[in-house]
C-alpha cells in the first residue's frame, strides 16, 4: 500500500506525486523522490524495480520478508534491513523496514508492523538545510527513528528485572520468578538480534569507506552507532543479571528441596525411634522384661513418648522441624 510518494529539490518539497510521474522527477537536477510503502505487494514491488531500477537481489529479500538487520551495497545503491519491536500482549512482535537508497531515491517498505513513521518525513521537511543533503540524510532518518523506539522497551525491560530482584527472597515464589526470567530473556534476545546486526551496518555507514549516497552525513551514522552501542550494552547487563538471577532463583528452589528434605528425615527418625520399641516389644516370646508386668503397657508408651519427645526438642534446637 503507497502511503507517500514525494519529490523533494534542494530540501524543498516540490509536489506529492502519482508513481507513474517517478521518472520525470529523477531526471531534474539537485532532486530526489522519497516513496514509502506498507505491505508492499509483489506488484509494487515490481513497479517500484522499474521505476528506480531496484537490484533483483534486494528486491527478493524484501519480497520474501524475514531478514536480519543488514546493509548491503549494489553498485552505488544500498539496500538496508532494520527491524521494528513492538509489544503486544506482553510479547514483543518484530516487522521490517526495508529501504532502498540511491543518489537521488529513498525507497522505504513497512512489513508486519503498525508503527506509524509519518513524523519522521514531517522532521526532515522542517528541517530544509538538512534535507538538501539528499538520500543519505533520510536514511539516517529513517535509522535514527527506528533506533530511539528500541530505548523504551529496553527501559520497560529493566524494570520487570529490577520487581523480579525484589523477589527473589520471597518464600516460595522461585518458580514463578524462573518462568518469569525466562520470558523476559526471550524478549531480550529479539532486541538482541534487532541491535547487533543494525549496530554492525551503521558502523559501515560512519567510518571507513561510506557509501556514496552517505557521503557527507557520516557523523549523523555516528549518532546512530552510539545509541546503537548504549542499547547493545544495556541489553549484555540485561541478560547478565538474567542469568545470575536464574541461578539465584535455582539455588533458592534447591534449598526450598533440602529443607523439606529435612523435616521429612527429622519425622522420619521419630517414628523410627516409635517403630523400633514397637517392634521390640512386640515380638512373641514367652520370657519377656515386663510382660507380666501391670504397668508395662504404660512403661512403653512413656518411652516411645519420652523417647520421641527428645527427638523432636533436638531436631528444633537444630531447625530440621
Amino acid at each position: 500500500m503507497l502511503i507517500n510518494c514525494t519529490a523533494y529539490q534542494n530540501g524543498r518539497k516540490l509536489a506529492d506525486l502519482p508513481t507513474e510521474e517517478i521518472g520525470t522527477y529523477l531526471r531534474l537536477p539537485g532532486c530526489f523522490v522519497w516513496v514509502a510503502l506498507k505491505d508492499a505487494t509483489p506488484e509494487e514491488m515490481a513497479s517500484m524495480k522499474a521505476a528506480f531500477g531496484l537490484h533483483e537481489l534486494a528486491v527478493e529479500d524484501a519480497d520474501h520478508g524475514h531478514q536480519r538487520p543488514k546493509l548491503e551495497e549494489y553498485d552505488s545503491d544500498m539496500f538496508v534491513v532494520m527491524h521494528l519491536i513492538e509489544e503486544s500482549n506482553n510479547r514483543l512482535k518484530v516487522g521490517e523496514m526495508h529501504v532502498f537508497v540511491g543518489a537521488n531515491y529513498v525507497l522505504s517498505v513497512r512489513n508486519l508492523s503498525e508503527q506509524n513513521l509519518l513524523g519522521v518525513r514531517a522532521r526532515c521537511e522542517r528541517e530544509p538545510k538538512m534535507l538538501a543533503k539528499g538520500s543519505g540524510y533520510v536514511l539516517y532518518a529513517l535509522m535514527d527513528a527506528v533506533v530511539d523506539r528500541y530505548f523504551p522497551i529496553i527501559e520497560k525491560l529493566e524494570t520487570e528485572l529490577e520487581a523480579l530482584e525484589e523477589r527473589i527472597f520471597t518464600k516460595g515464589a522461585a518458580r514463578s520468578n524462573i518462568r518469569r526470567l525466562y520470558q523476559l530473556k526471550r524478549k531480550v534476545t529479539v532486541l538482541k538480534h534487532a541491535v547487533a546486526p543494525l549496530m554492525e551496518a551503521a558502523g559501515k555507514l560512519q567510518s571507513g569507506r561510506v557509501p556514496e549516497a552517505c557521503a557527507g552525513s557520516q557523523h549523523y551514522f555516528r549518532d546512530v552507532y552510539d545509541h546503537l552501542a548504549r542499547s547493545s550494552a544495556s541489553l549484555d547487563s540485561i541478560r547478565d543479571t538474567i542469568t545470575t538471577a536464574i541461578q539465584v532463583n535455582l539455588s533458592m528452589v534447591a534449598i526450598d528441596q533440602t529443607e523439606v528434605s529435612k523435616r521429612l528425615a527429622a519425622w522420619a527418625g521419630i517414628f523410627a525411634v516409635a517403630t523400633a520399641f514397637a517392634g521390640i516389644w512386640g515380638m512373641n516370646f514367652k520370657y519377656m522384661p515386663e510382660l507380666d508386668w501391670r504397668y508395662g503397657y504404660l512403661f512403653g508408651l512413656g518411652i516411645i513418648a519420652v523417647s520421641s519427645g527428645f527427638l523432636y526438642w533436638r531436631f528444633r534446637k537444630a531447625r530440621w522441624l
